[in-house]
């Protein structure tokens, strides 16, 4: 090789480097794809499946001979498709509209996608779909109205339902598809429009039985506080009127001490008398014109009699 040569390949190595760079690149690509964390795949060889990878870097067969199946294997929450809002009866007969979802994992790929006829999600949920309309119908059947429905917590199973729901649809699509279902809750719980009426007037005539003997308890407990009340007044009364007899009786021992005094001395005992019965008649600034020869008035009389006397001595 010449001089001439080696100079004209020196100028181009740059390009020459970037051409490998490139076709390094594009056959890594080709030969080689990724998983992430939140997918399982499933690779075929010329339509036979040949392996599951889970999260990382693999080598693989270019297209056609190898092809790559992605599913996402985190929680999916699914409240079905076709019927996924029906009407079914409970087991006294009663019309329901009921809706059910679950929520579910893929955990056999493998499994899942010999079980599909397309790899596809949706494939994968009307597996799920049929199982959930067999089971719901299946279990509020098994059930009474009042355990769906009812003021009363303690009368309600929903809890119960939905782990009966779950115990019929897990086993079943995780045998056959790979895919676990991790809760089944009730969606939807209504009544059918024609029916709504009658059990709305039913629940009321219940609650209306319920409120009248929550009355006649009430009114029963009324009566009971009134008549203790009432006995509680009487024999307070009967204590404060023995109380008082007995103060009146004290009363009337001391009283009798005093009366003693006023046999001894009767006209001291009549002044004080018309005294008492003059203050009570008399108010405070009070301007009469009475007729001093009646009791207890005439003690004026007698006040100007002494008042007479005393200037009459004094003029002497």
């Amino acid at each position: 090789m010449s001089g001439k040569d080696k100079l004209k390949i020196l100028q181009h190595w740059p390009t020459l480097l970037l051409g490998l760079i490139v076709s390094v690149i594009f056959l890594f690509a080709i030969f080689t794809f990724q998983v992430k964390s939140t997918e399982s795949v499933v690779i075929t060889t010329l339509g036979k499946i040949s392996g599951v990878k889970e999260a990382g870097l693999h080598f693989c067969w270019p297209y056609p001979f190898q092809k790559v199946h992605r599913f996402d294997n985190r929680y999916h929450c699914f409240d079905g498709s076709t019927g996924k809002i029906e009407e079914t009866y409970t087991a006294d007969g009663q019309p329901i509209v009921a809706g059910i979802f679950v929520v579910y994992k893929i955990v056999d790929a493998e499994k899942l996608f010999k079980s599909l006829a397309i790899p596809d999600i949706s494939q994968a949920e009307d597996k799920i779909n049929s199982q959930m309309r067999t089971v719901k119908n299946a279990v509020l059947g098994k059930f009474k109205f009042e355990e769906l429905v009812n003021t009363n917590p303690k009368k309600m199973k929903i809890d119960e339902i939905e782990t009966e729901m779950k115990k019929g649809i897990s086993p079943i699509v995780l045998d056959k598809y790979g895919i676990q279902v991790e809760f089944v809750g009730i969606k939807v719980l209504n009544l059918p429009d024609k029916n709504t009426e009658n059990v709305f007037n039913r629940m009321k005539a219940e609650r209306n039985v319920v409120a009248e003997q929550f009355r006649a308890d009430g009114k029963s407990e009324a009566t009971n506080i009134r008549i203790q009340a009432d006995n509680n007044r009487k024999l307070k009364l009967a204590e404060a009127e023995a109380q008082a007899k007995q103060i009146k009786a004290e009363g009337d021992a001391k009283a009798a001490s005093y009366y003693s005094i006023f046999k001894e001395e009767p006209e001291l005992a009549a002044f004080l008398r018309k005294l008492e019965s003059l203050r009570k008649i008399i108010p405070n600034k009070t301007t009469l014109i009475l007729n001093t020869d009646y009791a207890p008035f005439d003690l004026l009389k007698l006040d100007q009699n002494l008042s007479s006397d005393k200037e009459a001595k004094k003029t002497k």
